[in-house]
This record gives C-alpha cells, sequence and structure tokens, in this order.
C-alpha cells in the first residue's frame, strides 16, 4: 500500500486535525513540511494553501476533504458518525468552527500575536482588542456546547472535536484567551482530556513563543 503523506507545518490547527484523523484511524503518514504559499504549496493546492494530501494516485486539499478521505478510506472506528442524525451533526460543527469560529479565533486573535505585522513584531493590540468580546462571546458558547458529555457530538471523539481541539490548544497560550479558558469549566476541562488522548498527544506540534 503507498504512504499516505500530508503536505503543511504541523502548528497549523488544519494539519494538526489530519494527523489526529490519521492518529485515531491508526493510520501511519509521512509529514512533508511544505510553507503555505510557497511554490511547493501552489503543487498541491492551487491556492497554494496547507494541509494537502497524497496517498498514491490520490491527490487531496482542504482539511475536510482529507479527512473525510481518511475516515472512508480506512478501517476503524468512523470520525464522522455513520447514523444520519449524529453524522449531520459532526458536520454541522465542522462548518461553523471553519466559517466562523476559526476566523475569530485563529485568523483574526491568535495571528496578531503570531505574525502581527507590526513594525516591531509586537502584538497587534488594535486586532486583539477589536476581537475580544467576541472571543469571549464564543467561548461561552462552546463551554455550553461541550457541558453534557464532554464532546461536541454525543458521547464519542469525532471529527468535529479533532477540528476544535487544536485552535483551543492555541489560546491557552495567549494571555487574555488564556484567562478566559481557566473560567470556561467544561471547556476548559473537554480541552484536557483531548489533549491526553494519544491521537492528540503524539501529533501536538512543539510549541515556540514567537511574541
Amino acid at each position: 500500500m503507498p504512504e499516505l503523506e500530508i503536505f503543511g507545518v504541523p502548528q497549523s490547527n488544519y494539519v494538526w486535525c489530519c494527523r489526529i484523523a490519521c492518529a485515531e484511524k491508526d493510520v501511519p503518514h509521512k509529514l512533508i513540511e511544505v510553507r503555505p504559499f510557497s511554490p511547493e504549496a501552489k503543487t498541491t493546492h492551487p491556492f497554494g494553501k496547507i494541509p494537502a494530501l497524497r496517498h498514491g494516485d490520490v491527490t487531496l486539499y482542504e482539511s475536510k476533504a482529507i479527512c473525510t478521505y481518511i475516515d472512508r478510506a480506512f478501517d476503524g472506528p468512523p470520525l464522522i458518525p455513520r447514523a444520519a442524525y449524529a453524522g449531520a451533526l459532526c458536520e454541522q460543527w465542522i462548518s461553523p468552527v471553519n466559517t466562523t469560529i476559526d476566523p475569530l479565533l485563529v485568523r483574526q486573535y491568535c495571528i496578531a500575536y503570531f505574525f502581527p505585522g507590526t513594525q516591531d513584531r509586537s502584538p497587534n493590540r488594535a486586532a486583539i482588542d477589536a476581537a475580544l468580546p467576541k472571543v469571549e462571546e464564543q467561548l461561552a458558547f462552546l463551554d455550553e456546547s461541550v457541558s453534557k458529555t464532554g464532546f461536541l457530538v454525543d458521547d464519542r471523539f469525532t471529527l468535529a472535536d479533532a477540528n476544535l481541539v487544536p485552535i483551543l490548544f492555541y489560546l491557552t497560550k495567549l494571555p487574555e484567551s488564556r484567562a478566559m479558558m481557566a473560567q470556561s469549566r467544561n471547556l476548559n476541562a473537554y480541552l484536557e482530556r483531548h489533549l491526553a488522548r494519544p491521537s492528540v498527544k503524539d501529533t501536538t506540534p512543539t510549541w515556540r513563543r514567537t511574541y
């Protein structure tokens, strides 16, 4: 069987999600480090984004498509539940995380620390301060959402959780969101529980403070 390859940088929350999917399905994979928007990235994604996947003759880009392929191509517990309602809930969760939560928590708030674009490389306070009220609002929503079972869908780990956990991990590294997470009892317990999960723990990227 050909080796499964994932292209991207391990610190990317979407690359990490794909690697969690591989680990959950017990699928060995090779991570090929490719930076976004580089010439190498444009060979596997038309817009130079990450991640991408190559598995023999199969090439895919976009994390949802990659994880769906991994889930369906290999044995093991399904990451997207096969039951109609649970599967729909999983898809429902993935959509707002990708279209609403990630754009605020990662692309606006976290990026303002990690890649601030300021002349002296100091955090972009204007972007951070503008994001904070909505960060608090989203974390309150997530805290309530995981309060019943400690999972996003039913009482088992799904692709919805694999999609969210990397984002929450990065929030614990930044001062304002770390304080909010500490006050979000259910969400904090959810994150601690899943960071200890072998598939997550074994793929956690090295953290290096950059601000």
